[in-house]
């Protein structure tokens, strides 16, 4: 036996799996293909955003909640600025779908938010360009995560509990035997008690038939543009956003390089057939698109996309995640299919993960996560 748990895949949950392992134990060892929150991952492009508005299921506010104080948490315990909390806008019609939606849920979650009328706005953050219908909500708790940062501070502190780390090592089989979990990687192989799944897009290739029929790999891309004036665009004067309103939709963060703003369509993952065929260039529509709606949304940017990145993600039928094992007894434990919004949550799917795989608590009230939900027998 090489260890009490394998983690396999250290991105945006895999790493934070690690990290809360390597809390309970100093048995556990990490398995990444190339190297933690490289280029090519879902961890990549800087940002991801944090908020506790969103439209949906309500019952992952406690799990918002938590994952808040365990980002705080992995800042204290490393030294470093993970979360710029900048607070957050949720833009949209008036009484349209968008904005009653997610109104609907932050009145059932309780969340702290406040109303923001169009002339709010225009004196508070000029720097949107408010259709005549439009409103805002907003977060005071909201913000942006630095996702490189966070995902290589979680392995330092995972290392720094006691965890082994193995880079450059993609897993090629996952066996489950009378003795545990036999892992391979070329002609090398380990066996563990127990096996956390976070691989992401390239999850599918250990992942048992009634799993791989229920996710699909997608393409998301993401934009950036130059502003005119960086500071009116800067943490403390733009929070995050999110927009919908009517035919548009947009997504992004404040310049935290100091020069460019990150503003993306939301929405737009496309399948793609593998996480190694992932287009990375934008299409002519793709650079259209995102061009007039920047050049509409926010007079402050210069409307001229100045970087582009598109990155793989694990999306289920339904949007949301795979967190449990695979089946009834099993020693693999799958925490991937975030479905292009995990990142938020992802100190707190890692404590999920972590306790469970070790079997040290179950936790309640999440089976809209469970893999169970697709099995047919």
């Amino acid at each position: 036996m090489d260890g009490e748990l394998a983690v396999i895949g250290l991105g945006s949950i895999g790493s934070m799996a690690l990290w809360q392992a390597s809390r309970l134990t100093d048995s556990v060892t990490g398995f990444e293909a190339a190297t933690p929150a490289h280029g090519r991952s879902a961890v990549g492009g800087d940002t991801r955003l944090f908020r506790m508005l969103y439209r949906g299921n309500p019952d992952y506010y406690p799990i918002l909640e938590r994952s808040r104080a365990l980002w705080a948490e992995l800042e204290a315990e490393t030294g470093q600025n993970i979360l710029t909390r900048c607070g957050g806008l949720s833009i949209g019609t008036n009484n349209g779908p968008y904005l009653s939606a997610l109104l609907d849920t932050t009145r059932a979650t309780g969340a702290e938010h406040q109303i923001l009328t169009r002339e709010d706005m225009a004196e508070r953050y000029p720097q949107h360009n408010l259709r005549d219908d439009d409103i805002a909500v907003y977060d005071p708790h909201a913000g942006a995560l630095r996702t490189e940062r966070a995902v290589t501070a979680a392995v330092t502190a995972a290392q720094a509990n006691g965890a082994t780390i193995h880079t450059n090592t993609p897993i090629d089989s996952i066996e489950e035997t009378n003795d545990g979990v036999l892992i391979t990687s070329g002609s090398r192989s380990w066996t563990f008690e127990n096996v956390i799944v976070s691989s992401g897009g390239w999850s599918q290739r250990v992942m048992p038939d009634y799993l791989k029929t229920a996710t699909q790999t997608k393409r998301i891309f993401l934009t950036w543009f130059l502003a005119k004036n960086p500071a009116e665009f800067s943490p403390d004067r733009f929070p995050i956003f999110i927009r919908i309103s009517g035919d548009r939709s947009m997504y992004g963060a404040p310049a935290v390089d100091g020069a460019t703003v990150k503003a993306t369509l939301d929405g737009r993952g496309k399948p793609t057939p593998s996480a190694d065929s992932v287009l990375r260039d934008l299409t002519p529509g793709e650079i259209t698109e995102t061009t007039e709606t920047v050049t509409e949304f926010f007079p402050g940017l210069h409307p001229t996309i100045v970087r582009t990145d598109a990155f793989p993600d694990l999306f289920t039928k339904d949007g949301n995640p795979l967190l449990g094992r695979f089946s009834e007894g099993s020693r693999i434990y799958c925490a991937t299919g975030f479905s292009g919004g995990g990142f938020k949550n992802a100190t707190g799917y890692g404590e999920i993960a972590a306790h469970e795989a070790l079997g040290k608590r179950s936790f309640e009230g999440l089976d809209f996560v469970r893999p169970r939900r697709y099995r047919t027998n």
